[in-house]
């Protein structure tokens, strides 16, 4: 087989030629392209570290400048309580106030109805011991045939009265 004798003529000149190709490949790959890739990947890693860090770096600044507003929130919610705690007891001790107006107005008034009641009470007591002494008097008059003056007969309904 020619082919298989042409294999050693040939053999060592495609040896030398495909060392050379690896060889200027090796170089041109190896010595020219992978530095400069090599630095784009180093420059990307430090450029995404740093973005982390500014990113983390960020968040922390959020991260306080949420606390300092909560802690704003939390001081504003206190000091609204309190100016409503204040508005309540002023408008309880302004209630109180009306209703202990309100309330001596009413025994102001309770006591002159009451005063006004007695003076009719005592004028109706009046009244009823003067109609009493004239029914007795009329009373002894037709049982007994005999007249009663009208103190006597006053005198008596007191003392009944009294008794009763």
């Amino acid at each position: 087989m020619p082919q298989i004798a042409q294999i050693a003529d040939t053999l060592s000149g495609q040896v030398f030629w495909l060392l050379v190709f690896f060889g200027l490949t090796f170089a041109f790959v190896g010595l020219g392209m992978v530095p400069k890739i090599m630095g784009t990947v180093d420059l990307r890693d430090q450029q995404i570290a740093g973005d982390l860090a500014a990113a983390q770096a960020a968040r922390d600044a959020a991260d306080s400048e949420e606390e300092a507003w909560r802690k704003r929130e939390n001081a504003n919610r206190a000091s609204s309580q309190a100016v409503i705690a204040e508005a309540k007891a002023n408008a309880a001790a302004a209630s109180a106030a009306k209703l202990a107006e309100a309330q001596g107005r009413l025994d102001t008034q309770l006591a002159e109805a009451e005063a006004g009641i007695a003076a009719a009470r005592s004028s109706a007591l009046a009244e009823i011991e003067g109609v009493a002494a004239d029914a007795a008097r009329d009373i002894v008059a037709r049982v007994a045939g005999a007249e009663v003056e009208l103190a006597a007969a006053q005198a008596a309904v007191k003392e009944v009265m009294a008794h009763g």
